[in-house]
């Protein structure tokens, strides 16, 4: 324990701990589903862009399948393609699994989508809805993303935006300096990265999603359910005073609205495409 710490200490304090990142999405899985709810609504409406390209892919990857709803639904669109169900936790992969069906093409690749085990231009299409925050590089990541697509290829893909979770965050910040809550990038960045990385026509849009609780117990155990608990090199490494606890639910209680606490999600929305395979230009004259 005190070796995995050490080398954490050598990242910066907003950089995700990768190994703890695992273990609570391998923790997540079998309870994953409950809690979900937005997890599920923020996928369907990425994947509801699909319906207005032209594409037809013969492989599509799941990048950060979790339990694999985003998996069932490309088998149902895309069924004589090869389906890769990818994701950093052996156990979500494993849930994914139990839902399909014998005979359905698809592959499971444990792997962490900052260094994704596939080969080179391998993938006509990938989808990645709320994986790509869990990045401490957004320019390796998609670099990655880029090198495993095929010439011409899509990048479908959602991610949480700095806004998400601003009620908590305020709450906490009222309480203490310690990091509490995981922190994300914004839109413009996220594009920028998207050219750096070498990617075509970026287009990016948000929405805020709310959410209700009836408490913030209810908000942190959904949060802990779905293993998107703080995984930040930076956090608190100690247990949370009781009375810093009670003080940051007395703060959240600032926000109650007809009988509810809302929790706010910003999401981002983006898709790109890998620049298509150079023409051939040849020479018929004599």
């Amino acid at each position: 324990m005190v070796k995995a710490r050490e080398q954490s200490m050598s990242e910066p304090d907003f950089y995700v701990d990768k190994k703890l990142l695992r273990r609570a999405f391998e923790k997540a899985a079998q309870a994953y589903d409950e809690a979900a709810i937005l997890q599920r609504e923020v996928a369907s409406r990425m994947l509801e862009r699909l319906d207005y390209m032209l594409i037809e892919p013969q492989v599509v990857l799941d990048a950060g399948a979790g339990t694999g709803y985003c998996t069932l639904d490309v088998v149902q669109r895309y069924p004589n393609a090869q389906i890769i169900a990818l994701d950093i936790a052996a156990a979500m992969l494993e849930q994914t699994r139990r839902k399909t069906k014998p005979g359905n093409n698809i592959s499971y690749v444990t792997s962490d989508i900052e260094k994704i085990a596939l080969a080179d231009n391998s993938v006509d299409l990938i989808v990645s809805s709320l994986t790509v925050q869990w990045c401490n590089d957004y320019i390796k990541a998609f670099a990655e993303f880029k090198r495993v697509l095929k010439p011409g290829g899509c990048l479908l893909f959602t991610s949480f935006g700095p806004d998400a979770l601003k009620e908590l965050r305020h709450c906490w910040y009222k309480v203490d300096s310690d990091n509490h809550v995981n922190s994300f990038i914004d839109m413009h960045h996220i594009g920028d990265t998207l050219f750096q990385a070498g990617f075509k026509d970026p287009v990016m849009d948000t929405e805020t999603i709310t959410v209700a609780y009836k408490d913030v117990y209810q908000i942190m155990r959904d949060l802990k359910t779905i293993g998107a608990h703080n995984v930040l090199n930076g956090r608190r490494h100690s247990l949370t005073g009781k009375k810093r606890l009670q003080a940051m639910v007395a703060e959240y209680e600032t926000f109650r609205h007809e009988g509810v606490l809302p929790l706010s999600y910003e999401i981002v929305y983006g898709h790109a495409w890998t620049a298509p395979a150079e023409s051939v230009n040849v020479d018929f004259s004599v």
